[in-house]
């Protein structure tokens, strides 16, 4: 397995970034910010071709953050899916949330990349038994679950029922300046249910949606994770996921009247301010944030 190799000699090599919409996009320029490699892929030619200028905000305010010069990666775009997977240690893959669509690259995956390379989904509510699931060896998958914008919100959560695996995915990460929690099971729920204990909860909450509702709450963080399209993109993309994780609070379901709501609501919060002008005004409040707190801890 890929966490029996030196790691130091690892990072020599590149990453695969499947999926290049909202999160594969952050994905690329975190990887490419901390000096790897990265060899993206999408199976839209419009996605491939937007890519270059999508990573330039995020680089640049990466860029901003740094307090040490690094030598940024080189980036490499494929159109064929094979080729991105060459030579790579590790894949992070960002498709739409769609089962089929996911075992699909994961299929490729298996086929093109070295029988020691690992790949991490990005997947919010699709399980690891689900996803792995039909996979010739599913011990090379990992969920690692990242908060948006994930090039400033440093939590993933990662799954993966071997420890090894775990162990890689931990130091790769901090790596490139996230903060892993590791999930007993498949969701952080509460300490009493035994789901996470209390370092993880409060681990997950400071690195994750705590420095995001400092500056919006739970609405409109959802209108901004569903990228151009906002509240109605989520609620078509998401929106099934989120109804199964909705399951533990009770049995809330996404009528046409209750969408309608969300929809115009979040109209109603943007206030006329383009998904950009929201974006941007978010990240410079997360960029301060984070100032704020490196300086006191």
């Amino acid at each position: 397995m890929a966490s029996k190799v030196d790691i130091k000699e690892q990072f020599k090599a590149p990453v695969a970034v499947l999926g290049c919409g909202l999160i594969g996009s952050s994905w690329v320029a975190l990887f490419l910010n901390h000096g790897i490699n990265v060899q993206a892929w999408d199976p839209d030619a419009s996605a491939r071709k937007a890519l270059v200028d999508r990573i330039k905000v995020p680089m640049s305010q990466l860029d901003s953050m740094n307090q040490e010069a690094v030598m940024p990666g080189v980036l490499s775009i494929y159109s064929e899916i094979s080729k991105a997977l060459e030579n790579v240690f590790f894949a992070q893959e960002n498709v739409p949330e769609i089962i089929s669509t996911k075992k699909d690259v994961f299929r490729s995956f298996e086929r093109y990349a070295d029988p020691n390379a690992l790949i991490a989904s990005s997947a919010s509510g699709l399980r690891w038994s689900v996803l792995s699931e039909g996979m010739q060896r599913p011990e090379r998958l990992l969920t690692a679950h990242p908060f948006n914008p994930l090039h400033l919100i440093p939590l993933v959560e990662i799954y993966c029922p071997a420890s090894e695996i775990l162990d890689f995915a931990e130091i790769l990460y901090r790596k490139i300046g996230r903060v892993p929690v590791r999930l007993k099971r498949e969701a952080v729920n509460i300490v009493a249910e035994d789901i996470a204990d209390v370092e993880a909860v409060d681990l997950a909450l400071v690195n994750g949606p705590g420095l995001r509702w400092a500056l919006m709450g739970a609405h409109m963080t959802y209108h901004l994770g569903g990228g151009e399209g906002g509240m109605e993109g989520y609620l078509s993309h998401l929106g099934a996921s989120q109804e199964e994780r909705w399951a533990d609070l009770g049995t809330p379901a996404l009528t046409p009247e209750v969408c309608e709501a969300l929809i115009s609501g979040t109209k109603i919060q943007s206030d006329g301010r383009s998904q950009q002008d929201l974006r941007e005004a978010r990240d410079a409040g997360l960029m301060r944030i984070l100032e704020v707190r490196n300086e006191t801890q």
